[in-house]
């Protein structure tokens, strides 16, 4: 058992046991607030270049299987967990979590004081951090990576069903969206995040579905006139960094929040009617309600912990996007009636131009 430590760019320093690779790492340090889904966690490509922090006491008390991947690489940055488990008793358990850890080249730390760790990323805001087995100075980053670029596809996937054919323009998706729309019956293509609209158009897609994925949405500004033409030409669904990018393709503006929304209890207010779900989330940024063009956009959810734009709705063209997760994993299934609603505006639009033509 090596002893090793978490550095703060703020000064602070956590003492731990080196897990997993136990090789020097440095990311953006955020914390989850979810009491399983662990494995889902540790591969959602959203949190690469992140240093996850786990708010629940202990981890990998039921192993991880090959069942539970959300992406075939994980791309987070470490793990810092209370407690790790090394012992897991579940029927599907195929081993411990620190062996997918050292399997992925992950380095973390265990027997932290995460309940301490996460006060002070909530008072300091999201810091970067350090998992090294040395005590030293905070060392100078000198540039962020572009994310997006490493966790999206680089080549067209199609995967074949009967249905709607849906263009899933892969900023970093998780393979519940993927499974989700396989799950409705569509045909689903698998598209590069730089796809242009002339590319979509060739494909002639039904609908088109923006994943999530990592990173600033304004590193994508120069795809932002496709995506807005893409979303103006078919009908669309924006999920986490689609949501954001949808947006800004519009005129909106976004911004970074002190610490981000990161669990599977997150509770939104669809505006309409007053109901609320609770929400699986990850996220750095929101969409600002005051830049948003009311006479375009709805708001149809909102945050009830503090009131940020949770999801929007064109008022002329079949397009809605949310900041949340419909398709969970790990999380509530409160909202996965939006995928099917999707689906419906696809055939709304279908029957109307079937009728247009005769």
């Amino acid at each position: 058992m090596k002893k090793g430590y978490l550095l703060l760019e703020t000064g602070e320093i956590f003492p731990g046991t080196l897990i997993g690779s136990q090789e020097e790492s440095i990311g953006e340090v955020v914390f989850n607030t979810s009491m399983t889904g662990y494995q889902e966690i540790m591969s959602d490509p959203s949190y690469a270049g992140q240093i996850i922090v786990f708010c629940y006491p202990i981890i990998g008390n039921y192993g991880v299987n090959a069942n539970d991947f959300e992406a075939e690489t994980l791309y987070a940055k470490g793990i810092i967990t209370g407690e790790l488990c090394n012992a897991p008793n579940h029927y599907s358990s195929q081993g411990p979590a620190d062996i997918l850890l050292k399997g992925s080249e992950i380095s973390g730390l265990t027997g932290v004081d995460t309940r301490e760790l996460v006060k002070t990323i909530r008072k300091r805001g999201t810091v970067k951090g350090l998992i090294t087995s040395d005590i030293k100075q905070f060392p100078t980053i000198a540039h962020s990576d572009f994310l997006v670029k490493e966790v999206s596809t680089s080549q067209p996937k199609t995967y074949e069903n009967p249905g709607s054919h849906i263009a899933l323009i892969d900023y970093g998706h998780k393979k519940s969206i993927l499974h989700a729309l396989l799950k409705e019956g569509c045909k689903v293509t698998l598209l590069p995040y730089d796809t242009t609209f002339n590319q979509v158009k060739a494909l002639s897609p039904d609908g088109v579905v923006f994943s999530n994925g990592p990173g600033n949405p304004e590193e994508l500004k120069d795809h932002l006139a496709d995506i807005k033409m893409i979303s103006t030409h078919y009908p669309s669904l924006g999920i986490c960094l689609g949501h954001q990018l949808i947006a800004l393709a519009f005129g909106a503006k976004t911004q970074k929040l002190r610490f981000g929304h990161r669990g599977g209890n997150h509770p939104v207010k669809e505006t309409s009617t007053g109901k609320v779900f609770i929400t699986s989330q990850n996220h750095s940024y929101v969409v600002e309600e005051e830049s948003l063009d009311l006479s375009k956009f709805e708001v149809l959810f909102k945050n009830i912990n503090d009131g940020t734009v949770e999801g929007i709705r064109h008022r002329n063209l079949p397009l809605v996007a949310v900041q949340f997760h419909p398709e969970a994993n790990p999380g509530p299934h409160d909202t996965t009636y939006l995928f099917s609603a999707f689906l419906k505006s696809i055939n709304e639009r279908t029957e109307v131009m079937s009728y247009a033509i005769n």
